[in-house]
């Protein structure tokens, strides 16, 4: 009987990635998917690194799977947390068989697994109508609150033609490209800008091109040109903060002025633009008046979606050593006003979407995602049960429910 293995994925789309690549890896030598941990012989664990809460989850995983794995069976730690700690990890986890970053043979039973290449894995075809594809690994970028460049690395960029052979043995509708700082992708090859040559080459090969991750200042005038020539006019846009002296102790570019402006100019180009970003609240330092600067930045932009995340002190970091720390209660009582503010707007962008016509990819049975929706992280289209996955539609919206919207079909399909 052929050995059975599980993969857990914990984080970032782009361990979706690696785990993708990983599943590949297993399963050209020999091993298949098991229908639950307890099932397997090989349990491997894809753990994120980036802040506490992720650590603590990963942790938390790692222990839980360790327990329930059947008598026999190995447990393997790989991805971030693994990298990023090492042996220290492998010490405090008598639990598990092998702490292993990529690019580490792991061993089952008298056979090694093959050594892993976080970039050019082969990767089986997807198994959804979308697929994330990584087209860079690492980070040249020293932002103070960010660990990842540590264990990471520095930007190390695909081939063009790596990337979309990926992208064609994929099979999927719908790719969504990723990378830690996905706008300066090339740039360590002697490319830059080659970002927007390889969106236009992956739109010619699928339906959908989707850009996660951009930094507002790489988003240059061709770059907005090329997204919005795909059909897909959806701007993730790492932002972190609107207050100016903020982002500069972030060692961050840009303000709420300059952002507002760019979306502006990018809604007059394309009014169905869609705008998703992230915040830090509490980064040392942060002040009332800062708050108040990122709400009133909030209220002015009306971003369709955006998270909020309580800064972590990260060792190692240039933030690690600020002073102005922001006491944990207020931290908690800012991230409840952001986030109450931000459902609100929400809500009130899906609400204004009543009426119109969008062409919507079905995921599942009664879900789907119009252009607005970036996989797994935003709202939902609810679609007729009837259509089938991999279904691109023109379907009217009847109803809007806070993040989700419901759709009735139309008589357009393919």
């Amino acid at each position: 009987m052929p050995r059975r293995y599980w993969l857990e994925t914990l984080g970032c789309p782009k361990n979706e990635v690696d785990s993708s690549k990983l599943a590949g890896s297993l399963e050209s030598d020999g091993l298949t998917p098991a229908g639950a941990p307890e099932d397997a012989d090989l349990v491997v664990v894809n753990t994120c690194a980036f802040i506490e809460a992720a650590r603590a989850e990963s942790i938390e995983t790692v222990l839980a799977l360790s327990d329930a794995r059947r008598p026999g069976a190995r447990v393997v730690v790989t991805g971030c947390l693994a990298e990023r700690y090492g042996d220290e990890l492998a010490a405090a986890l008598p639990e598990v068989d092998r702490v292993a970053g990529f690019g580490v043979p792991v061993r089952l039973s008298s056979r090694a697994v093959p050594s892993f290449d976080l970039l050019n894995l082969r990767r089986p075809p997807a198994r959804a109508p979308w697929a994330y594809v990584k087209v860079a690994e690492g980070c040249d970028r020293a932002c103070g609150f960010c660990a990842i460049p540590s264990f990471r690395g520095r930007q190390r960029s695909r081939t063009e033609r790596d990337v979309l052979d990926e992208v064609a043995s994929l099979g999927a509708k719908e790719i969504v490209l990723v990378a830690q700082d996905l706008a300066s992708y090339g740039r360590d090859l002697g490319r830059a800008g080659a970002i927007v040559g390889l969106v236009g080459r992956v739109a010619e090969l699928v339906e959908r091109t989707r850009l996660l991750y951009l930094y507002p200042s790489e988003l240059s005038d061709r770059l907005v040109d090329a997204i919005c020539d795909t059909g897909v006019p959806y701007f993730d846009l790492s932002l972190q903060h609107a207050s100016r002296s903020l982002l500069r102790r972030m060692r961050r570019w840009g303000d709420g002025e300059r952002f507002a402006r760019r979306i502006a100019d990018i809604r007059a180009r394309e009014p169905s633009a869609a705008f998703r970003s992230s915040f830090i609240v509490g980064y040392p330092g942060e002040t009332e008046d800062d708050h108040d600067r990122l709400l009133d930045f909030l209220g002015e932009v009306r971003l369709d979606w955006a998270g909020f995340f309580a800064y972590s002190a990260e060792e190692g970091t240039h933030a690690a050593g600020l002073d102005g720390q922001v006491p944990p209660a207020l931290v908690d009582e800012r991230l409840v006003e952001l986030s109450e503010l931000q459902d609100g707007i929400t809500a009130s962008r899906r609400a204004d979407l009543v009426g119109q016509t969008v062409e919507v990819l079905v995921d599942g049975v009664g879900a789907g995602r119009s252009h607005r929706e970036a996989p797994e992280i935003d709202g939902v289209v609810r679609v007729p049960g009837d259509l089938h996955p991999g279904d691109l539609v023109e379907l009217v919206v009847t109803g809007a429910e806070g993040p989700d919207l419901e759709a009735s079909q139309l008589a357009r399909a393919r």
